[in-house]
């Protein structure tokens, strides 16, 4: 059994100290992949460097995310659409609307947004979305509303962190895309529970977001790899299924979205 972490940020400094034995715990969970989402120019180098290190392994995106948009988020821009084309890269991510702290820069992140969309598309690549609701206003909605207009032939993807509703998730998957499901399904009143028994597994992928979000037990607490499993047994638990019919699909689902550059990482 193989698992694949499709989100995680462990080039974050809350793993500075112990990265080497986070990587170990999370290979003793057969983790076979972590995806790393870019946020920002800053964080570029950092998860470049365990990329170059790890390159079966822990795969890069590159992305700006909407939380570090802002009034230079021009130059930013700049910075990770000159790094998307340098560097070998697995998708265009995390990218998206976030409406839950600050509503400063909305106008900003649909300009981000909208552009990054397009190099996805012109790139071939998939995307990792981030749509955090708040402020009486749905950002998933929003970010469905703008990618059937904008209408990208072939633009496919993750909607990260899912916590929606059924609609929506439905939504996602008529789109082509699929659900990333994380901590937050193993949460008490995260509402996942009424959400996954009805979704098929063909439509979802296992992620942590780690350092954030950590699932139950360890709600709370730092996030990592490792606990990739935990969400799976939730899963599992919700279909009435076993944890070894989750683990094939969702990691099947999880590979056909690698585009052409790493088609080494497929099973032959």
């Amino acid at each position: 059994m193989t698992l694949i972490d499709t989100h995680a940020h462990i080039y974050d400094p809350q793993f500075e100290d112990d990265r080497i034995a986070m990587l170990e715990q999370a290979d003793k969970q057969q983790i076979s992949q972590i995806w790393m989402p870019n946020c920002a120019r800053e964080t570029i180098a950092g998860m470049m460097a365990l990329a170059d290190q790890y390159p079966d392994r822990c795969l890069p995106m590159m992305g700006l995310h909407p939380g570090y948009v802002n009034e230079t988020f021009e130059e930013e821009l700049l910075a990770v659409e000159d790094a998307l084309n340098r560097n070998a890269v697995m998708a265009v991510g995390e990218i998206g609307l976030d409406f839950y702290w600050d509503m400063t820069y909305v106008e900003q992140q649909f300009v981000a947004f909208e552009t990054q969309l397009r190099w996805a598309a012109e790139q071939k690549l998939p995307v990792s979305m981030h749509t955090r609701s708040g402020h009486e206003r749905n950002a998933f909605a929003e970010a469905v509303d703008l990618i059937e207009k904008l209408a990208f032939p072939g633009l496919t993807g993750i909607f990260h962190c899912f916590v929606g509703t059924l609609d929506e998730a439905n939504r996602a998957i008529d789109l082509g895309f699929k659900v990333g499901i994380g901590g937050v399904s193993t949460f008490k009143n995260g509402g996942l529970d009424k959400v996954i028994p009805h979704v098929g597994l063909e439509h979802l992928v296992l992620e942590t977001d780690a350092p954030y979000l950590a699932p139950v037990p360890h709600r709370g607490k730092r996030n990592e790899p490792a606990y990739i499993r935990l969400i799976a047994q939730r899963i599992a638990d919700l279909k009435q299924i076993s944890i070894d019919d989750v683990a094939r699909h969702t990691t099947a689902n999880a590979l056909s979205l690698l585009p052409a550059l790493y088609t080494n990482l497929l099973p032959e």
